[in-house]
């Protein structure tokens, strides 16, 4: 499946996108009087579409526990998830999403609930500097949506979305290989820009990567290797800032 690319930019635009989408306008609201169990789902689902997302909470908890095996119950736990969503509270979140997958495959709220548990697991990722256990679960858990539910109205949103953290991913190993650089650690630092190369070869970071596997050649005196090797990102990147820096590396070299 072709991905799409996204820049540093848009990287960035998608993280607050997530962050933003889950605090804008959730207020605690207050909880009217309930009188049977189907008025308090409609309510809760009301509130949670009035941005009421703790009284929502509260109403969709209470209906969950009361009514087991109903028909709804499915719209209901879906609906909790979301909310938490919009809350930040991510791993109850993805509780919620996995129960409704669980329990209820068959359920119309399944394919949303399969896509919104990538969203969960991704919002409990750690800044790039550290571990992406979460960012890597985000990610096949988007690509498993993609293949349980092709054509789903989420579709083209979780291709994005993958798109996003395979980036992020490609960038950690990239760091790591510039960190390595900066301590003329050569060797290690080719395995991780090869690793990028090797994995990550339709992401933002791609050229980057092939810049530094030549600089980590010159470092270990290999330099008519890096030669040929900024050659290459000339020609595989024309027209683009990695080609451009691969020819003035190349030119000082050179010289």
């Amino acid at each position: 499946m072709p991905r799409r690319r996204l820049s540093s930019g848009s990287w960035l635009a998608f993280s607050a996108g997530l962050a933003l989408a889950a605090t804008a306008g959730c207020g605690a609201g207050v909880i009217p009087e309930i009188h049977s169990e189907s008025e308090r789902l409609a309510v809760a689902r009301r509130l949670a579409a009035g941005q009421q997302c703790s009284a929502a909470i509260e109403l969709l908890k209470t209906y969950v526990a009361n009514n087991a095996g109903s028909a709804d119950v499915d719209v209901a736990l879906y609906q909790l998830g979301v909310c938490y969503l919009d809350t930040r509270e991510w791993a109850l979140a993805g509780t919620q999403f996995e129960r409704v997958l669980r329990e209820y495959p068959e359920s119309d709220s399944a394919a949303a609930a399969a896509f919104r548990l990538g969203d969960a697991l991704f919002g409990q990722t750690r800044p790039v500097d550290f571990d992406q256990e979460y960012t890597v679960k985000a990610l096949d858990q988007w690509q498993r949506y993609l293949s349980a539910y092709p054509g789903d109205r989420y579709g083209d949103l979780a291709v994005r979305r993958i798109a996003a953290a395979r980036t992020r991913l490609a960038t950690k190993l990239l760091d790591n290989g510039r960190l390595y650089m900066k301590l003329k650690l050569y060797a290690p630092a080719r395995v991780y820009f090869q690793r990028v190369i090797d994995e990550y070869s339709d992401t933002p970071v791609a050229g980057d990567a092939w810049l530094g596997l030549a600089e980590a050649e010159a470092g270990q005196g290999h330099r008519s290797e890096a030669i040929d090797r900024l050659r290459e990102v000339e020609s595989r990147f024309a027209g683009r800032p990695a080609a451009a820096r691969a020819a003035r590396l190349r030119e000082s070299l050179e010289q």
